[in-house]
């Protein structure tokens, strides 16, 4: 069971969150209880991922989706610094013409919610939230107590290193594909060139061969 408590807290350090891990049935592991705070500006984080967490968790509590939106990155070293998160109705969907008069308008998903939390990154190394929009202008659907939801696990540097060792082999084995076709290519680009040649040279010797009769037949001294 997923019980979400929003509570207000005061100044700047966010509380540690009291997480009860059950097994079901499964042997998946949910959440029974998960305490949460307000947001609210100078609340700070240990990492981004730390600020997506909280907000994503946020969302779920109060009824929305989070997504993740703008960045900036640094000038000096090309890392992230700055991160907005909003609410999934942010924004208007952009008018495009419709390919056939036959498929159904797809659904209105974005109605310029203006919802949205900043967070940016201190010299310190911690996120701290910088702009804060609570107020949303369309119904939540908080998520019901009697729900129970899964949360994704976060991935184990060994299981970050795992997936990123798979995907490097991908990456590899494409690669070898691509420079197989581009010798096959090559091949088959090179016998056209040699045909073409070879058609050249022929061509060329009955140009040759036509002249030589039509010089013999006009140099003939007539009987």
């Amino acid at each position: 069971m997923f019980m979400c408590c929003v509570a207000t807290v005061e100044g700047n350090s966010l509380p540690e969150e009291d997480v009860e891990m059950m097994e079901n049935s499964d042997g998946m592991k949910t959440v029974e209880s998960f305490p949460m705070v307000e947001p609210f500006i100078g609340m700070k984080f240990e990492s981004e991922e730390a600020a997506k967490s909280f907000y994503d968790n946020y969302a779920i509590c109060m009824g929305f989706v989070m997504r993740v939106d703008a960045f900036r990155r640094s000038m000096r070293d090309g890392t992230v610094v700055w991160r907005r998160l909003v609410c999934n109705k942010e924004g208007f969907r952009r008018s495009r013409p419709r390919r056939s008069e036959s498929r159904k308008p797809r659904a209105i998903t974005r109605e310029g919610c203006k919802a949205l939390i900043v967070v940016k990154r201190e010299k310190s190394g911690k996120w701290v939230v910088t702009k804060l929009e609570k107020e949303h202008n369309h119904p939540l659907l908080p998520l019901s107590p009697n729900v129970r939801r899964n949360p994704p696990l976060p991935q184990t540097p060994d299981e970050k290193d795992a997936k990123i060792r798979e995907l490097s082999a991908e990456l590899s084995r494409e690669r070898r594909r691509c420079t197989a076709l581009q010798q096959q290519l090559d091949m088959v680009l090179k016998e056209m060139e040699e045909h073409s040649n070879h058609l050249s040279v022929n061509i060329n010797n009955v140009i040759q061969s036509v002249r030589q009769i039509e010089s013999n037949t006009f140099t003939k001294p007539l009987s």
